[in-house]
């Protein structure tokens, strides 16, 4: 009987374990408040306000952030919009992990990045924060750069000193026109990630 009730709990551990590599955390960092709605610092919040109106998904407000759940395919998806601002982004990132006991290679960061093209596309699995403040506080507060992140190119047509105004800046009429499909590209990367992983996923959109 107590070998019974041993491989019983060995199952529903193991399945506890299983459930748990089916879980992803997608942060989508920006920062809130409707002025800083469409800019492009904000873009990791637009591509999950992408995914969640194309699924009809509602975002609702928690600790340290807006959330909401995508079931697709046996996966569980959170979705995390942090309140924290931009520059402590780290700390909400770690509640919500810990939180839901999901893995850290489980964790994918949507991110705007001012060294890549308007539109272009990268996934990497690590890497340094390249003098984003938000990654910087994730890495810090993760005490890791060991973590998967989407890096969405918003350009870098500034002048000298005004990178803040830049990124802070509202996306132009031509950047408007190509953002519905580069959103659209967006949303299957988040599925892509959860679906098939980090690799296979990267070698279908990098460079997209």
């Amino acid at each position: 009987m107590i070998s019974g009730i041993r491989k019983l709990f060995s199952i529903k551990e193991k399945e506890t374990r299983e459930d748990l590599m089916k879980k992803f955390l997608v942060v989508g960092l920006g920062n809130i408040g409707p002025k800083y709605h469409n800019t492009r610092h904000n873009i990791g919040f637009k591509v999950l306000d992408a995914l969640a109106k194309a699924e009809e998904l509602t975002f609702e407000t928690q600790k340290l952030g807006d959330l909401t759940t995508y079931k697709f395919k046996g996966r569980t998806i959170i979705l995390l919009k942090p309140s924290t601002y931009m520059n402590l982004s780290g700390k909400a990132v770690r509640y919500w992990l810990e939180k839901e006991k999901i893995p850290l290679e489980n964790l994918l960061v949507v991110t705007d990045d001012i060294n890549l093209s308007f539109g272009t596309i990268r996934l990497k699995g690590k890497g340094s924060a390249g003098g984003h403040n938000g990654l910087k506080d994730i890495e810090a507060q993760l005490n890791t750069s060991k973590y998967c992140r989407f890096r969405f190119g918003v350009g870098a047509e500034f002048s000298k000193g005004r990178q803040v105004d830049y990124v802070l800046g509202e996306w132009n009429k031509e950047e408007e026109s190509a953002m519905p499909e580069r959103l659209d590209i967006g949303i299957a990367i988040i599925k892509s990630f959860a679906k098939a992983g980090l690799a296979n996923t990267m070698n279908t959109f990098n460079g997209k």
